[in-house]
This record gives C-alpha cells, sequence and structure tokens, in this order.
C-alpha cells in the first residue's frame, strides 16, 4: 500500500467523544499511518436536531490530547474540503440531482399523518408498511404524480423528501475485509429518504457522496453500520461508481457485565471513565475523562487498541509508534471485545513505570510548592522511583508522596491497633534517642535491630511502630529510603508527635 490510501474518522457532533467512536478513529489512524496514508477527520454535522454545543470542541480535543492529529480537517483543511457537511450543500445538490436525473431516486410528498395512517392499513391487516417497491406507485411521489402537478407543488413550498429508488429483487453482494461477501435481497430494503426539502442530506446520503468526493479508499467504521452496508452499496451503483471503498465493520466493545455494547451509563454505573476528556452539558454535573482522572494518553491508546484486535503475539504494552508499525486487519476480531476496567488500570500503570520522572516532578512542585524546594532534583527522582510502582493514575502521586513532603498530622487507628498490647510510647521515645545519636548515623537499620533485641520487643513492632510516625499507616516504600530522604531530624519530629498523639488517648 502507499500514499493513495485515504480514511476518515466521521462523528457527529451530538455530545462527547464515546471511547467505542475514539477506538474508531484509533483504527483508521493506525492503518493510515502504517500505509503511509492520510487520516481525515470530517464533521458529519446535518442533524441540526440533535446538535449538541460543545461536541464538536470535544471530539478534536480528545483526539489530540489522544495524539491522534488528522491530516486534514475543518482546522487543516486540504483540497478536499470543506470537512463539515453542513458547509457541503451544494455538493448534495447537485449529487442529489444526478440521482433523479437518472431515475435513481425521487420526490416524495407523503406527510407525516400519511405514513401514519399507511401504517395502520397495514397493521390492522397484520402486515408491516414498508416505503418502497410493493407500494411506492400508489403513493404521494413523483413516480406517479404528473410533472405539472410536481412542479406546482415544489413551486408552493410543499415539504418533501427525496427517496432512493431501490431496485427490486436484486441480489445485493456487499464486501466486507473482515467477514467477507455479504448478500442481501434488495426487496428488504426500503426507499430511504436521501434528502429533505431543507437542503439537508440523511447521513446515508451524505457519508457516500462525501467518501467518494474525498477519495476515501477504505470506511472503517463501527459494526453497528453493517447492516446499512446494501444500502450505501447499491447509493455507489446508482452514482456508477467504478471503485467503491473496502469496507471494515469494527466489533463492538462489550459491556463489563451482561450483553450489549458499552454506553455511558454502564461507565455511571461501575465508575470508570468513557470519555477521553472531561464533558459539561449546561445545568448537569461535569463527567471526568481519562485525562482529568490522571491517565496517560499512550495507556488509553494502548489499552483501546487491544480491543478488537491483537497483534498475533503475547505482546500488551505498546507505545502509538509501536502500534502504527504492529496494525494490520488480520488482527482484527469478528467478535465484541468485553471493557475490563481493572484491566485499563492496569495498562496505566505499565505506562507509568515507562514514564520519564519529569512528567511527575512538575506535578510535585505544583501540588507541594514551598515543601518541595527542600529536594534537589536526584532526590526528587528517588521519590518518584519509590512510589511509581504504586502508582495506577498520576492523580495518585500526590497521595502516595503526600509524607515526603507533610508531616503526618491523623495516624490509622486500624494500623495502631495492632500494637496495643505493647509500650509503644517507650518504644517510640528510645527509637527517637537512638536516631538523635549522630555517633549511629551510619546502620541505623542493624542499630535498631540492636535495640529490639536488648529491650526484647520484637524488631518487626519497632519498625512498625517508626513507620506510622513517619508515613501515618503502615504502608509506603522501604522505611530507611524515606528516612534517608526526609533527614533524621524530621524523623525524630514525627515521632514525638505519634507519642504525643498516644498520650492523648
Amino acid at each position: 500500500m502507499n500514499n493513495s490510501i485515504r480514511v476518515r474518522f466521521a462523528p457527529s457532533p451530538t455530545g462527547p467523544l464515546h471511547i467505542g467512536g475514539l477506538r474508531t478513529a484509533l483504527f483508521n489512524y493506525l492503518f493510515a499511518k502504517k500505509n503511509n496514508g492520510s487520516f481525515i477527520l470530517r464533521i458529519e454535522d446535518t442533524d441540526k436536531n440533535r446538535y449538541t454545543a460543545g461536541s464538536e470542541e470535544h471530539i478534536v480535543g480528545s483526539l489530540k490530547w489522544c495524539g491522534l492529529e488528522p491530516d486534514e480537517s475543518p482546522f487543516n483543511p486540504g483540497r478536499h474540503g470543506p470537512y463539515r457537511q453542513s458547509e457541503r450543500g451544494e455538493m448534495y445538490k447537485k449529487a442529489i440531482q444526478e440521482l433523479i436525473d437518472k431515475k435513481k431516486a425521487y420526490y416524495a410528498f407523503d406527510t407525516k399523518e400519511d405514513l401514519e395512517k399507511y401504517r395502520y392499513e397495514h397493521e390492522k391487516k397484520g402486515q408491516v408498511f414498508s416505503y418502497g417497491y410493493k407500494n411506492r406507485k400508489a403513493l404521494k411521489n413523483s413516480l406517479n404524480l404528473g410533472e405539472k402537478e410536481v412542479s406546482k407543488m415544489m413551486v408552493s413550498g410543499k415539504p418533501y423528501v427525496v427517496r432512493f429508488k431501490t431496485p427490486a429483487n436484486k441480489t445485493i453482494v456487499c464486501e466486507d475485509v473482515l467477514r467477507g461477501s455479504v448478500s442481501v435481497n434488495s426487496n428488504i430494503v426500503d426507499d430511504k429518504i436521501l434528502y429533505k426539502s431543507d437542503g439537508m442530506p440523511t447521513y446515508h446520503f451524505a457519508n457516500v457522496v462525501d467518501d467518494m468526493a474525498m477519495g476515501i479508499t477504505h470506511v472503517i467504521r463501527g459494526e453497528e453500520w453493517l447492516p446499512s452496508l446494501p444500502l450505501h452499496w447499491m447509493i455507489y451503483d446508482a452514482f456508477e461508481c467504478s471503485k467503491k471503498p473496502l469496507f471494515v465493520h469494527l466489533p463492538l466493545i462489550l459491556k463489563p457485565e451482561g450483553k450489549g455494547k458499552l454506553s455511558k451509563r454502564d461507565g455511571e454505573k461501575f465508575g470508570f471513565p468513557v470519555f477521553a476528556t472531561s464533558w459539561k452539558e449546561k445545568n448537569k454535573e461535569e463527567i471526568r475523562g481519562y485525562k482529568e482522572l490522571g491517565y496517560l494518553p499512550a495507556s488509553v491508546i494502548n489499552f483501546l487498541s487491544l480491543l478488537g484486535w491483537n497483534p498475533g503475539n503475547e505482546k500488551e504494552i505498546f507505545s502509538l509508534s509501536e502500534l502504527v508499525n504492529e496494525f494490520d486487519f488480520e488482527g482484527l476480531n469478528k467478535s465484541g471485545a468485553r471493557f475490563d476496567p481493572e484491566k485499563n488500570k492496569w495498562f496505566n500503570h505499565c505506562h507509568i513505570q515507562k514514564t520519564e520522572n519529569s512528567v511527575f516532578s512538575s506535578t510535585l512542585k505544583e501540588e507541594f510548592k514551598e515543601a518541595h524546594k527542600t529536594y534537589n532534583n536526584q532526590q526528587t527522582n528517588k521519590i518518584i522511583d519509590l512510589v511509581k510502582p504504586r502508582l495506577e493514575t498520576i492523580n495518585d502521586l500526590s497521595k502516595v508522596c503526600e509524607f515526603f513532603y507533610v508531616d503526618p498530622v491523623v495516624f490509622s487507628e486500624k494500623s495502631l491497633k495492632k500494637f496495643k498490647n505493647i509500650n509503644s510510647i517507650e518504644i517510640l521515645k528510645s527509637v527517637a534517642v537512638l536516631i538523635k545519636n549522630k555517633k549511629d548515623q551510619e546502620n541505623l537499620k542493624e542499630n535498631l535491630r540492636v535495640l529490639s533485641e536488648e529491650k526484647d520487643w520484637g524488631f518487626g513492632k519497632v519498625l512498625g511502630l517508626l513507620r506510622i510516625s513517619v508515613v501515618g499507616n503502615l504502608s509506603g516504600p522501604d522505611l530507611f529510603e524515606i528516612i534517608s530522604l526526609i533527614g533524621r531530624e524530621t524523623c525524630v519530629k514525627r515521632i514525638s508527635s505519634l507519642i504525643g498523639f498516644l498520650e492523648k488517648k
């Protein structure tokens, strides 16, 4: 393959970019870059009734955060623009007229009330009403109305739609890269609306016209569009398109539990993000995305890439550039991929371990400000190295390293209960004296071991109480690494604070 490869991601600005859509964008991007092709962003904004303010900005911002920069878009136009469907009206007008002239489409003047009446009459007979080859000539359309009457209706401003004239009793053989040939009899496809009297095309019509005009070579989209493939195929044929795009319908992303595809409600139910970046609607609470919850874009991309695709080996951790090199259609699965929130966190944890410390040092500098100045760069790097293995998200950073910068003021009652039958205050006072003794600056661990043996306190109990005084609880990285970084003076001060806490009890 070569640079003639052109793919598009074509979302509608009717809400935030869901991770299902983000995965579609990702697979389009990977395929384009693997083959030195072009990744195009097209905004399909013809549905004005469902338009949601801020949606386009959310889509663009989410792609940018994930590193999926389009080669062509409304903000980086090429020679195939405009890249918003609302700005391509003249193209659709010409295209629909072409189909009308070829008698592949026709005007229909049936009102909403007319159609409801037809449906009711069919239901009484136990039939399903379908606007198509069986009854189109008995309805209010240009196939059975005279030219003068049609012209009169249009001049008078009577509302109309343009319907596709679906061929009768024709076998439509569609090709899908993942699923092979899909055969459908045209009789099961009704005469879909392509164009409305307000000058706006429907999705089915506009996406075919745009894909032809933009030279799209591969249409990579979700499985939910597979039932629409025969219609789109017939529209291409109606335009006598000599070379259709290759179609790839991606498997669904499934709920963590139960049946059906992943939805926004699943995120709310199970407490995991379903958007790359935060989303806020008017008068509604903000929904935080992966970015705001402390996920790295590389981890989100990595996780999504393996939902419905595998590289053919056991490798799981990929950078974006590695995914570009590895991606191909052969690795795609036909069956749906179950979303696993815990695996999602694991990917983020793994990518955090691979991330340069400088990414985290700026967070610490901002969070702890003056306290951060007490450490040099070498010490800061050491702190980050110690806590990295404990991080699931970047947002955990401040919490897991707080004790390096702030003296504990609350001590875990749960941790202290483990020492309720010993003289904790006596132990802590002795440990404080030992640490103060400058002669014992070296080999602190060994000196504490000797002290615990002399007093018959138990080495584990001594270390546990010391950790609680330093950290506030029994968690955290190596105790002596912590003491080395915070300094012995700070350590003694914190021991005194715990003693005071215990004396008040």
